[in-house]
């Protein structure tokens, strides 16, 4: 290679070699890299990176979930073509540098002063200057004015008797565009070393592989593990209030890797605060580090946004989790004529069996995931207005704009936080292996002015809960509900009531209608109990019970034209029915009749709606939490980044290199001058700057004016000579290549 103004030129003999560099070290190539990585980029922004396969093939299908696993975009960050790009994107910027460096500093170093006055006419900015003092006074006068105006000057005799004054500001503009292109390069080496890349050759070059069954961390054989001393690397791990880990957990993408830590994390207490509005404030860890080769043991705190970094590894607070709380609960039955509970208890991420005790329990196990203390929700619905069904009012436009413009935590609808207790979360899991999930709620919540225990079931984890509201008695408990539900399912009762209802609603003297009533309603409790009109078991998929069972038979029973009227006749029979079959079912259990009042009557009616869901609610049993012993977890995400000290560097670097470049103007002024003869001197004063702008010829008139200040001399400016036919016109360059060569 060579070193010429134009950047160091490869002088290889092959014709392709000189091209390829070329290419690469080209302003195109680099931008069009930058152009695909900022798709990358934006790919890795809007899609969640590295999520469970089974979400992506949720969200896309199994077509195109596969195509983009292949292309890695559910792993844009660490995917070998994006890191492919980054490299050449370092070469690229590296070879620009190296090529136009050389170039930039002698420009930096140059004075420009191997020029001559035919050359300085030539410029488009100029003044001539005629004083009468002398030619070295005048030459002193503009030096000390051009270190007046933040100008270094150079001053020199020319060959012909002339004084050349050189004079430059702002030079330094040229650094600010090497500052950005080394700015890039050092970026994109600190993004490599804080990437993938580093364990990707740890994995190739050690035969490093991921585990991807579950097994303990302990046993782990050393093909699954990275040593203390790797240099980068992003974990995460789950440590439960006083237990201790020493290892972090890398997520790749057909497993895991283990990474040993040279310390070890020992959470005393996790700490929640709360807002007066029942919203946490606060997510904190008391921790205590404890160093492998010393022992020493440093306590220390850990929140949101507020690491502790120890031996190069910074711990992060990433999430929370229950970490094994202990539950008391009680077993309601959801099948068969029995209404008596029995205890249940269970471990947050353990499981337990269900009793053969229940009707219809065959091997299922319950699979408890999660437990909540505090459950803050939004109790209103959509419009602002107390949530009854989930049914708001439609979002009219202003209200839309309303809520999406401005601050990211305010709303435009009215809000009612309000914490509605302790939670628990589970599954129940039949003997074919598949499961429910569950979401039981410990108190009663207030929904619509009546207290309601909240039961959620959904078939998926990607599907919302649907809720099972069970009203509450005026003990605030759920046993009046079930001993309700187990009245229903018992034969005798369901006769007992049609009786009495046909009794109360007929006079004793029309005994033929008093009969038919009572067939009647024995008719609608059956069908409500999900059995068939003569009280037998049926296999009829569409006879599983509740409001379906009746409107399945009204539409293969009841013409088209009559089925409304039906259906009314057929839900008010239902609703005095049940009222006596909850009558019955209190006085079975020793408590006496219930008045007939708005209170009661809303709870019957809460109640046939509550057991119309129930046979949608798909366990042999409801879960009712009763007493619990909360045990925390944090998740930490710990990294060790050498590559972020780069990436300040770098970012440094940008800005000064972009102030320079945007914000630093290069400018230079020339003067000749030579005697005039009378004991008066001429000045022949030019100026020029690499961009041309209204800035800069504001201030040329201002620069000419205080010149001609400085001189007490008034500018002259003749008028150039029409050309000569055919001659060129004067060049309007700021710098034209026959007058001004680089030193």
């Amino acid at each position: 290679m060579s070193v010429t103004t134009s950047g160091l030129q490869s002088k290889s003999g092959r014709r392709a070699i000189r091209h390829f560099v070329e290419l690469v070290s080209s302003m195109r190539f680099a931008i069009a890299l930058l152009v695909i990585l900022a798709i990358a980029s934006i790919i890795g922004t809007v899609l969640t990176q590295d999520d469970p396969y089974p979400n992506y093939v949720n969200q896309f299908g199994p077509f195109w979930a596969d195509i983009f696993r292949g292309l890695s975009i559910y792993t844009v960050y660490s995917a070998w073509w994006f890191m492919l790009i980054l490299i050449f994107l370092v070469i690229s910027v590296s070879l620009c540098v190296i090529r136009n460096s050389p170039k930039m500093i002698a420009d930096v170093k140059s004075w420009k002063d191997r020029v001559h006055e035919g050359g300085l006419r030539a410029f488009h900015h100029k003044g001539d200057f005629t004083v009468s003092t002398s030619r070295a006074q005048t030459a002193a006068t503009l030096e000390r004015l051009s270190a007046k105006m933040g100008y270094r000057f150079k001053t020199r005799e020319t060959d012909n008797g002339a004084t050349l004054i050189t004079a430059k500001r702002g030079a330094m503009t040229k650094i600010g565009y090497i500052s950005a292109h080394v700015a890039i390069v050092v970026i994109c080496l600190g993004g490599l070393l804080d990437s993938n890349l580093p364990i990707k050759l740890q994995m190739w070059m050690f035969n490093k592989t991921p585990i991807n069954s579950n097994a303990v961390i302990n046993d782990i054989p050393p093909e699954h593990r990275l040593s203390t001393s790797n240099p980068t690397f992003r974990g995460y791990a789950w440590v439960p209030e006083g237990q201790f880990v020493g290892t972090a957990i890398l997520n790749q993408q057909d497993g895991s890797i283990i990474q040993d830590l040279p310390f070890s994390i020992q959470l005393n207490k996790f700490i929640v605060d709360y807002y007066s509005t029942g919203m946490p404030k606060l997510f904190a860890s008391d921790i205590v580090v404890i160093d492998h080769k010393t022992g020493k043991r440093i306590p220390a705190r850990v929140e949101v946004n507020k690491p502790f970094t120890y031996d190069g590894v910074s711990i992060y607070q990433s999430s929370f989790q229950d970490g094994g709380s202990k539950l008391e609960m009680t077993a309601w039955p959801m099948t068969g004529a029995s209404a008596k509970g029995s205890p249940f208890s269970g471990t947050i991420g353990g499981t337990s069996p269900i009793g053969t005790q229940f009707t219809g329990a065959q091997g299922e196990t319950v699979e408890f995931t999660d437990f909540r203390a505090i459950n803050v929700e939004n109790m209103t619905d959509g419009s602002g207005a107390p949530d009854a069904r989930g049914v708001g009012k439609r979002e009219t436009l202003r209200d839309a704009f309303d809520e999406r413009l401005g601050s990211g935590a305010k709303t435009s609808k009215p809000t009612d936080l309000r914490n509605i207790g302790p939670s628990v979360q589970y599954k129940v899991r039949g003997t074919d292996g598949q499961a429910r999930e569950y979401s039981n709620y410990m108190l009663p919540v207030d929904v619509s002015g009546q207290s309601m225990f909240l039961a959620g079931m959904r078939l998926s984890p990607n599907d919302p809960f649907r809720y099972l509201r069970i009203p509450a008695d005026e003990q605030g408990t759920i046993k009046q509900w079930m001993n309700l539900r187990a009245a229903l399912a018992t034969p005798a009762t369901r006769t007992e009531a049609a009786h009495r209802f046909a009794l109360r609603s007929v006079p004793q003297e029309n005994g033929e209608l008093q009969k038919h009533l009572e067939e009647s309603a024995i008719r609608v409790l059956n069908l409500f109990a999900g059995v068939d009109e003569s009280g037998k078991a049926t296999a009829n998929p569409q006879m599983i019970g509740g409001f379906q069972s009746i409107a399945a038979f009204i539409d293969r029973s009841v013409p088209k034209g009559e089925q409304e009227k039906a259906a009314g006749l057929l839900m008010r029979m239902l609703e005095g029915a049940m009222w006596d079959v909850w009558q019955i079912s209190r006085e079975q259990n020793g408590q006496p009749d219930a008045k007939v009042d708005e209170k009661n009557a809303a709870f019957v009616q809460s109640s046939i709606n509550a057991l119309s869901d129930s046979f949608l609610y798909g366990s042999p049993v409801f879960l009712q939490l009763d007493n619990f012993k909360q045990v925390q977890a944090s998740v930490f995400q710990l990294t060790r980044a050498p590559g972020k000290n780069l990436v300040y560097l770098g970012s440094l670097l940008l800005v000064v290199g972009i102030f320079s470049m945007f914000y630093v103007r290069e400018r230079r002024l020339w003067f000749w001058l030579k005697d005039t003869g009378q004991g008066g001197a001429s000045v022949l004063m030019a100026m020029s700057t690499a961009r041309r702008t209204l800035d800069f010829e504001k201030e040329f008139v201002r620069t000419r004016a205080q010149i001609a200040a400085a001189l007490d001399a008034k500018p002259v400016e003749p008028a150039d000579p029409p050309p000569a036919s055919g001659a060129p016109q004067h060049p309007q360059s700021e710098t034209p290549s026959s007058a001004v060569s680089t030193r």
